[in-house]
C-alpha cells in the first residue's frame, strides 16, 4: 500500500502528483454527498421542527437556509479540492483566484439566505396580520410589512455590493468619501424621489386608503392596486393603469367610495296629473312598505314624500341605501325594488308621467 501511495507521488500528470490530482478529486465527490446528505438533514429537522413547535418562524428559517447552505457546500468543497491539488503559483495561481472567488462567492451566498429570510418572514407577517386585520378595523400592517421588507432588501443590496467590492480590492473608503463630497448634489438630483418616499410612508401612516379600495380624485378614478416606494398604481374602470407619484397623491383630495358602509339610491318617480290623492296615498304606503320588507335595504334611514308638483308629472321622491356597499349587490337590490315598484304602481291602475305639451287652438268664428 505504501509503494502504492510512493508510485502516486512520484507519476506526475501536468507537472502534479497523481495523489494530489486523486486527493481532489476524492473531496469534490464527498462535496456532493455532503451536499445531499445536509439538504435531508435540513428537510428532516424542518419536519421534526414544523411537528414539535407551534410558531413557522423556525420553518422560515430552515427554508430560507436550505438552498444557499447547499451552494455553500459545494463553494467549501472546491476550495478544499484546490488547496488539495495546490498546482504551482509560478505556472497558474489558482489557488489565490479561487480564495478569492470563494470569499465573494460566500459573500453572495449570505446574501442570497438573508433575502430568502426577507421574503419568507414577509409572507408569514403579512399572512399573520391579515388574520389579525379580519378581527380589527386596522390593515396598516398588512401594508407596512411589504414596505419595509423593499426598504431592507435594498438595503441588503447597497451592502453586498459594497462589502463585495471591498473584496475585490476597490477602495470603500474613498467612495464613501466621494458620495460624501457630492451628497448635495445628490439630494438635489434625487428630491423628488425623497418626496416621493415620505409621500408614502405619509399614505401608510394616516391611512386615506387601502390596497383595493376604490378612491376618486379630481384627476381620476379606480381601484388601489399597489402602493410603492415612488408611486401608487390605480386600476381605472377603463383597465388602464395610472401610476401617480406618492407626493402628489399625498396633497390630493380623494374621495375613499369604499369607506363607507352603505350605498345611496336617490330616484324620483314620476306619476301623471291624472292620479287621484287616494291613489297617490297607496302609491307611497305601498313604495314605504316595498322598502321594508326587501331585506337587500338598509332600515336604519329611509324617505318616500311626495314632494313635488312638476311640469309633466306628480314626483315621489325616494331616498334609501343598500345595504350591501358592493357595486353588483347594490344594483340588483335597486333593480329588484324597481320592479317591485312597477308591479305595485300597475295594480293600481297609475301611469308614469312623462315630459308632455299640451297645444290649446282657439279658432275664430
Amino acid at each position: 500500500m505504501q509503494a502504492i501511495w510512493i508510485q502516486l507521488n512520484e507519476t506526475m500528470f501536468l507537472d502534479m502528483p497523481l495523489a494530489r490530482w486523486l486527493i481532489s478529486a476524492g473531496i469534490l465527490f464527498a462535496t456532493v454527498i455532503a451536499r445531499t446528505i445536509a439538504l435531508t438533514a435540513f428537510q428532516r429537522i424542518s419536519t421534526k421542527l414544523a411537528e414539535r413547535t407551534k410558531t413557522k418562524l423556525d420553518d422560515v428559517l430552515l427554508r430560507a437556509a436550505d438552498r444557499p447552505i447547499g451552494l455553500l457546500v459545494y463553494v467549501i468543497g472546491i476550495m478544499l479540492s484546490v488547496h488539495a491539488l495546490n498546482p504551482p503559483a509560478d505556472v497558474f495561481p489558482l489557488v489565490s483566484i479561487v480564495d478569492s472567488a470563494g470569499r465573494i462567492i460566500s459573500i453572495i451566498v449570505a446574501i442570497w439566505f438573508i433575502w430568502r429570510l426577507l421574503e419568507g418572514l414577509t409572507a408569514y407577517f403579512t399572512a399573520y396580520f391579515t388574520a389579525y386585520a379580519q378581527e380589527t378595523d386596522s390593515v396598516m400592517d398588512n401594508q407596512l410589512i411589504p414596505f419595509i421588507s423593499k426598504t431592507l432588501k435594498i438595503f441588503l443590496v447597497m451592502t453586498g455590493l459594497l462589502v463585495v467590492a471591498q473584496n475585490m480590492g476597490y477602495s470603500i473608503s474613498g467612495l464613501i468619501a466621494s458620495l460624501g463630497i457630492g451628497g448635495i448634489a445628490i439630494a438635489m438630483a434625487a428630491k423628488d424621489t425623497i418626496a416621493n418616499v415620505f409621500g408614502s410612508v405619509m399614505i401608510l401612516v394616516d391611512r386615506p386608503f387601502v390596497i383595493g379600495d376604490w378612491i376618486k380624485t379630481s384627476d381620476f378614478e379606480g381601484v388601489v392596486e399597489e402602493i410603492g416606494f415612488r408611486s401608487t398604481r390605480i386600476r381605472t374602470f377603463e383597465r388602464t393603469l395610472v401610476n401617480v407619484p406618492n407626493s402628489s397623491l399625498a396633497n390630493m383630495v380623494i374621495d375613499n367610495i369604499d369607506a363607507r358602509s352603505e350605498r345611496r339610491i336617490k330616484m324620483r318617480i314620476g306619476l301623471t296629473y291624472d292620479t287621484t290623492p287616494a291613489q297617490m296615498d297607496a302609491a307611497i304606503k305601498g313604495i314605504e312598505d316595498i322598502l321594508l320588507k326587501h331585506p337587500g335595504v338598509d332600515q336604519s334611514y329611509k324617505l318616500v314624500k311626495f314632494d313635488e308638483f312638476a311640469d309633466s308629472s306628480l314626483s315621489i321622491f325616494l331616498y334609501y341605501f343598500s345595504s350591501n356597499k358592493v357595486w353588483a349587490e347594490y344594483l340588483q337590490v335597486r333593480q329588484e325594488v324597481n320592479l317591485e315598484i312597477m308591479r305595485l304602481l300597475e295594480s293600481l291602475e297609475l301611469d308614469f308621467a312623462f315630459p308632455t305639451r299640451t297645444v290649446h287652438v282657439e279658432t275664430q268664428a
